[in-house]
């Protein structure tokens, strides 16, 4: 899924365009006990708690695409009968409406969730009648040929309110408020199928995780049964690896400043699209070559990514990879951050036999927020002076 299609499935998510027709909820307590369940028609929710719950899965289908928002695929195994993803359409096409499924997914669920604290696991059933599209990008609402029919799972945290003070309208008097249990956004969940090229797509899901650094590899191994790639910032570090050891010597800082070059120029020209632009084998190998790698490293390169093909790495999302918001250059005493189009006022230069990072300035030079005069304009003060 990309981002014009996630965003198409987040617009259902309102009073106007709702497609919900089931929701089921499981209330679980830290010794991951059910202490409460819903399962219900959408429509029969009073309005207000229908709007929080509209806010809790638009949240789940929130941030980028390959940070936050993963899709993932499912082996030729999980579609087997008895496998994950043949559960997960089993449960899809009973519209939430099998208690016997509804309950063996909360177990399944409980058991692979490594979370200590109180959780509601939120479960609903949509059937979107997907509008067609004119030539010029128009949507058709009354020329439909096909209905995407899904489920979305969120698992919110359930945490105690803070204590504090509060105002009594009815008495008129300040006084302590009371605690409640509040559900919180989510910090995981997923859609199934995924939503590829505006159709069903039973051979993958979307899945969400809050801190794409922390996903619940347990419970995506062992509930949903898919292939995990790389995290954001797996991908950064394996990527700085590649880089490093393939330059080998030819690995200074023109040759890398270059490539931060190169990636943004390639974000810039692709930014557009609703596909993050991915680095792969081919395109990172090229980058490599035009900067210098030898014909031994780019072998051993190749090597490296059949390797990381195997685990199923598609390649490197290049937003993941480079910094878009600065250049940064760090020594063991000192940090720099340039902006990344003015990357060419840093240079590196040898001075009295030192290497050296040089930096072009302006006439404005602020030091902890004070404006100062640069050295130039100092320099020709007391040249003045001395005249």
């Amino acid at each position: 899924m990309n981002k014009k299609e996630t965003n198409e499935i987040k617009k259902l998510y309102t009073p106007a365009n709702c497609a919900i027709s089931r929701i089921c909820g499981c209330y679980v307590d830290a010794e991951k006990n059910k202490r409460t369940e819903l399962k219900e028609a959408f429509l029969s929710l009073p309005e207000e708690e229908a709007f929080k719950y509209f806010t809790i899965f638009r949240s789940g289908l929130s941030g980028s695409i390959g940070k936050n928002l993963v899709n993932m695929e499912f082996p030729l195994s999980a579609e087997e009968e008895g496998g994950t993803q043949n559960f997960l359409l089993k449960l899809r096409d009973s519209q939430l409406k099998d208690d016997a499924l509804i309950e063996e997914f909360y177990d399944k669920l409980i058991a692979s969730y490594d979370y200590g604290e109180n959780y509601y696991i939120i479960l609903i059933h949509c059937a979107y009648d997907i509008p067609a599209k004119s030539s010029d990008g128009l949507e058709m609402y009354d020329a439909s040929d096909f209905v995407y029919e899904f489920i979305q799972c969120a698992v919110c945290p359930v945490k105690l309110s803070k204590a504090g003070l509060c105002y009594n309208s009815e008495t008129n008097v300040i006084e302590n408020r009371s605690r409640d249990w509040i559900v919180e956004a989510p910090d995981t969940g997923f859609i199934f199928p995924a939503f590829t090229d505006r159709n069903t797509d039973i051979h993958g899901l979307l899945y969400y995780s809050k801190n794409p650094e922390q996903m619940p590899e347990r419970l995506i191994d062992e509930l949903l049964g898919c292939f995990i790639p790389m995290s954001a910032k797996s991908q950064k570090e394996t990527f700085q690896a590649i880089v490093e050891e393939t330059l080998g010597e030819n690995c200074d800082f023109e040759t890398v400043k270059n490539i931060h070059e190169s990636l943004n120029e390639m974000l810039e020209e692709t930014k557009d699209e609703p596909v993050p632009f991915t680095l792969d084998k081919y395109q990172m190998k090229r980058l490599l070559e035009n900067n210098g790698a030898s014909e031994e490293k780019l072998l051993e390169f190749d090597q490296r990514f059949e390797a990381d093909e195997e685990k199923k790495n598609p390649g490197f999302i290049a937003s993941n990879v480079v910094n878009t918001k600065s250049f940064e250059i760090k020594t063991t005493d000192v940090s720099i951050k340039v902006a990344p189009d003015k990357t060419h006022l840093v240079e590196n230069r040898m001075i009295d036999g030192r290497p050296c990072i040089v930096i072009g300035i302006s006439e404005h030079v602020e030091i902890n927020g004070i404006t100062v005069r640069p050295i130039a304009a100092q320099t020709q003060a007391l040249e003045e002076d001395v005249d």
